[in-house]
């Protein structure tokens, strides 16, 4: 237990999205049953408030012959096995809709959390499990003693909630033998679905809590120690998709930064449509003009684009376009064979901002 404490805490770092994705595979995931047992009783819920009276009904008429007159009943063993057949098929139209509810309910429920997971590992047999005193320390930890308490807490809590909803009509429960049956039925039905609906707000409670716990216990569970994360870096290094992963990220946010850049440039020098390169000069803090953006095709339509809803003025002169594009990268200065070239640039977009300057 000490060596398994002193893990823990050596475990300080957040698990990585690798991490977590491993243990979903081997279908170690965060899973509420308490959010499972929500749906379910909602589901539940419906059934009783929407088909309990239809139900009831078809019960009721099944049932109906052993009540009114349970003596024209054959007793002979072909009328019986018939009779059985009769009961069993009505008792199945009875429970399958409830039945079918509840199972896709409750499939809905996992799925909603963990998204589908299909882990064959676990249909595996572990042959440990039959070892008792191996698996015994898996029964005997706090884990396993808080989820007990949970489920003392949990029972106690509904069946107080149901003691307080039913209360109040238990005398009138007492003249149901006197209440004819459609009143009876009706009787029952609004007791059950107010019953039902108190437990559902009840558990919804209980439900948002434990999927909170859950996934910290989980998350927990999986938190790595610092070498841990260095030795999966060193492996993710290695990886070439996970290379090409991590230059597609560095591109894209660049391209972004670069984009981001193109409102505060003074001119965008185009090809007219191939080529497009943005420059910044501020003639009291640089030597020389600065490419901020620059870009060919799609890109450099974007960047048109963006010049042109930001007023930023754009002068077509593909040569020059074309030689800064190849011979000066983002964030440096033009140069000095560009100097005159761009300078005539500059200057006739001053001219167009203050003609008085002409």
């Amino acid at each position: 237990m000490v060596a398994e404490d002193d893990d823990e805490a050596s475990k300080t770092e957040e698990p990585s999205e690798r991490k977590i994705s491993k243990a979903k595979e081997e279908g170690d995931v965060a899973l509420s049953q308490d959010a499972k047992s929500f749906l379910m009783l909602l589901g539940m819920l419906f059934v009783v408030w929407l088909l309990l009276p239809i139900l009831m009904k078809w019960f009721y008429q099944l049932s109906l012959p052993f009540i009114e007159n349970p003596e024209s009943i054959p007793t002979d063993a072909r009328h019986i096995r018939l009779l059985l057949i009769h009961v069993v098929l009505g008792l199945f139209k009875i429970l399958a809709i409830p039945f079918a509810v509840f199972m896709l309910l409750g499939v809905f429920a996992s799925i909603a959390q963990t998204g589908f997971v299909f882990a064959p590992k676990k249909l595996e047999p572990d042959w440990n499990k039959l070892n008792i005193f191996a698996a015994l320390p898996k029964f005997i930890n706090m884990k396993k003693i808080v989820e007990s308490l949970k489920g003392i807490v949990k029972i106690t809590v509904i069946a107080f909630i149901s003691i307080l909803v039913i209360r109040p009509y238990l005398d009138k429960a007492n003249l149901m033998p006197t209440m004819e049956t459609t009143a009876i039925l009706a009787f029952i039905h609004k007791v059950v679905v107010l019953l039902i609906f108190t437990v559902v707000i009840a558990v919804l409670v209980i439900a948002v809590a434990d999927f909170a716990y859950q996934k910290y216990t989980h998350l927990k569970k999986l938190r790595m120690t610092k070498q841990e994360v260095k030795d999966e870096y060193k492996q993710m290094e290695g990886d070439p998709l996970v290379k090409s992963r991590i230059r597609q990220i560095r591109m894209e946010r660049a391209r972004h930064r670069m984009m981001d850049a193109v409102p505060r440039a003074d001119v965008v020098i185009v090809n007219p449509t191939h080529y497009a390169v943005a420059l910044e000069y501020k003639m009291d803090k640089m030597d020389a003009p600065v490419v901020v953006a620059k870009g060919l095709d799609n890109i450099a339509l974007k960047i048109r684009e963006i010049a042109e809803e930001n007023e930023v003025p754009v002068v077509e002169n593909p040569p020059l376009a074309r030689a800064l594009f190849a011979s000066v990268e983002i964030d440096q200065m033009i140069p000095s064979e560009h100097f005159k070239a761009v300078a005539e640039v500059i200057g006739y977009v001053m001219q167009l901002k203050n003609p008085q300057t002409r």
